[in-house]
């Protein structure tokens, strides 16, 4: 039990510090203080800082994407399962926004391809499902044919532009997304707006159903 949580200690400390420094201003020397595990423990598990990022990554992404099942597989219209997604995505963001930050930062570098080829396939994976989510509502009637793929770029771009730059939506010049409050207000009202967009974007008009 003890080597279990040592574990969960060095992600949970290397997620903070990553989070906060970026992935190359982070040390494996800054994660085993913070954790308060020796360098050798986080090599004996992990093998190298790198081996930490990609635990934490994969993490994050097999967690989502067990979410993405769990709606997939549920008996209701391609509609309210698309909603339960912007939900559910909308508040794994904003539950860690510097976090995020950091992760779509050091995804758009060049320096380590291979690093990264693994986390950008399993985000792949996430994304088909919520394809085959709307190409279902499209299929089954309920839905208006669109370019589905940038359906999704649409709704998740202004997820993770709401969450990395609020002042862009938020006339609040004193507006802190580190303040639980009023990050809980603003991922309300994203949530919100996003299922409005939804609504009008996907919704067969009334005049063109048969």
């Amino acid at each position: 039990m003890e080597k279990t949580d040592k574990r969960t200690d060095i992600l949970r400390a290397a997620e903070k510090l990553f989070a906060e420094f970026g992935y190359e201003g982070t040390s494996t020397r800054q994660i085993s203080k913070e954790s308060g595990a020796n360098m050798a423990m986080i090599n004996y598990y992990f093998g190298s800082k790198e081996g930490v990022f990609l635990e934490i990554m994969e993490d994050r992404i097999s967690g989502f994407k067990s979410q993405l099942n769990l709606i997939a597989d549920e008996q209701i219209p391609a509609k309210e399962k698309l909603l339960k997604v912007v939900e559910q995505y909308t508040n794994r963001i904003f539950s860690n926004v510097c976090f995020h930050k950091m992760m779509h930062r050091e995804l758009s570098l060049t320096q380590r391809p291979e690093m990264f080829t693994q986390i950008k396939e399993a985000m792949a994976q996430n994304l088909n499902v919520i394809e085959n989510i709307i190409n279902s509502g499209i299929k089954e009637g309920h839905f208006r044919p669109v370019d589905v793929r940038m359906s999704i770029v649409s709704i998740m771009g202004t997820i993770s532009m709401a969450a990395t730059s609020p002042n862009k939506v938020n006339p609040d010049i004193d507006f802190d997304i580190k303040n639980d409050e009023q990050r809980a207000e603003l991922e309300k009202r994203l949530v919100n707006h996003l299922k409005d967009l939804i609504i009008t974007h996907l919704t067969i008009p009334k005049n063109d159903k048969q």
